[in-house]
């Protein structure tokens, strides 16, 4: 008998604890998102500020935002948690969502920030390590990053909305300093 398995606990529950944030800002009459899951230029002695910095990457504007971020960290979440950990990948993605929203805190003051997307950029680049050992980067890590990283510095430099290309660009870095960051411990290990 074919049993379900909880195969990766943190992308899972990132997914799910995102998906109720949808009903819980709807049952809260649109309080949830922008004081639990938005994170904006605010006072410092806000105290919500700081659960803001984190827990913007839990909020979506609708189910279509959710979605488009979900499927993707569906698609590479599991496999990097096997690879990594799920201590490991909880604490990489509690990086980027603390890089992305004190550079949206800091870069954007008059907009806010919500979503998984810098979190998902993050797992994209960093998916695309798998394949460095021994000193060499193979072409599609380097292919990877230009297109995600490189089309989103157009897209700013186009001048889109400036706070998801920023948003997505430094997830990317995040990716990139924690994927060159394992693939060297790993060399130096052996």
């Amino acid at each position: 008998m074919l049993k379900i398995r909880y195969n990766a606990p943190v992308v899972l529950t990132f997914a799910i604890v995102s998906l109720l944030t949808l009903p819980l800002n709807w049952l809260t009459a649109g309080w949830t998102t922008p004081h639990l899951f938005t994170v904006y230029r605010c006072s410092l002695l806000d105290v919500l500020a700081y659960v803001r910095f984190f827990g913007h990457v839990l909020g979506h504007s609708n189910w279509a935002h959710y979605m488009n971020n979900m499927l993707l960290m569906l698609l590479v979440g599991p496999p990097l948690e096997e690879k990594y950990g799920s201590r490991s990948l909880l604490l990489f993605i509690a990086a980027t969502a603390l890089a992305t929203g004190l550079a949206q805190f800091i870069f954007f003051p008059g907009k806010g920030l919500l979503g998984a997307s810098g979190v998902v950029f993050m797992m994209i680049v960093l998916s695309s390590f798998t394949g460095v050992s021994r000193g060499a980067i193979p072409l599609t890590t380097i292919l990877v990053a230009a297109l995600y990283l490189g089309q989103e510095v157009f897209a700013g430099l186009r001048g889109e909305d400036g706070i998801s290309q920023l948003t997505h660009i430094i997830g990317g870095v995040c990716g990139m300093i924690v994927g060159f960051t394992a693939s060297t411990q790993r060399r130096t290990r052996r």
